[in-house]
């Protein structure tokens, strides 16, 4: 094993779709260069865990020290390949009533002008919601928030369906997301787990851009969270704790 004791090492991790490559800082500034495979069942269940015991020089039943590493950072193409696999979560779009079609009908973009048969993207949302709301580009509240019966059966209806991740996208709420606040915490009472709302998304003046993103990262945002809290705790299971620390 790697004389390891009162020194810290880093960790720069690139987990690609095949790859995983990693660079690690000794503690002396030597940087060192690991690469393995991704996926490899047989051997291990996660790449980034097993390449920072290979460098380290930890035999399988020798413990990740936590007094050891400094910092783990880590890119990932875990999200990139759910978007391209369309592997995401099922997500519920919440908009503004009469725009539910927005993200749809988006730009009406014509890459091809002369194309005869216009083939639209895939729409990420599972379920479009529309609330009676409405503030005017200049605030005022055109349309105040509208919480009825219908809505709140609406929303739990899409929870017990398994929808558990929601984007929020209400018209000029880049600038006035009070009615996008008031619906996320009846979101959350429900128990709705990725609630994404736009003006904390992507503050954007315009709907389709803003809504696009914000579907992206309801979408997404729970991949990316399990492999997170997966990662780390495959690392704490490593770690024997000291007794002193509590949950």
């Amino acid at each position: 094993m790697t004389d390891i004791n009162n020194h810290r090492w880093q960790f720069w991790i690139d987990r690609g779709g095949t790859f995983t490559d990693i660079v690690a800082q000794r503690p002396d500034g030597e940087l060192l260069v690991h690469k393995l495979l991704s996926e490899n069942p047989s051997r291990y269940t996660d790449a980034p865990i097993q390449g920072i015991r290979d460098i380290l020089g930890l035999t399988a039943d020798e413990a990740i020290p936590a007094e050891a590493i400094e910092s783990i950072k880590m890119g990932t193409t875990v999200a990139t390949n759910a978007l391209l696999e369309r592997a995401g979560d099922p997500t519920l779009l919440i908009i503004t009533k009469g725009f539910g079609d927005a993200l749809r009908i988006g730009y009406q973009h014509r890459p091809q002008i002369f194309a005869r048969e216009i083939v639209l993207p895939e729409m990420l949302y599972d379920r479009v919601i529309e609330v009676n709301e409405r503030y005017t580009a200049q605030g005022e509240e055109l349309i105040p928030l509208q919480v009825d019966d219908t809505l709140k059966q609406s929303l739990q209806t899409a929870y017990d369906d398994g929808i558990c991740a929601c984007a929020i996208v209400f018209l000029h709420a880049y600038r006035y997301p009070t009615h996008e606040l008031q619906i996320a915490e009846l979101a959350r009472e429900i128990g709705f787990t990725q609630i994404s709302l736009s003006h904390q998304v992507s503050p954007l003046i315009k709907l389709v851009s803003r809504g696009d993103t914000t579907v992206v990262d309801a979408y997404l945002s729970p991949i990316l969270r399990r492999y997170v809290n997966s990662f780390s705790q495959q690392l704490t299971c490593s770690i024997p704790l000291p007794s002193s620390t509590h949950p």
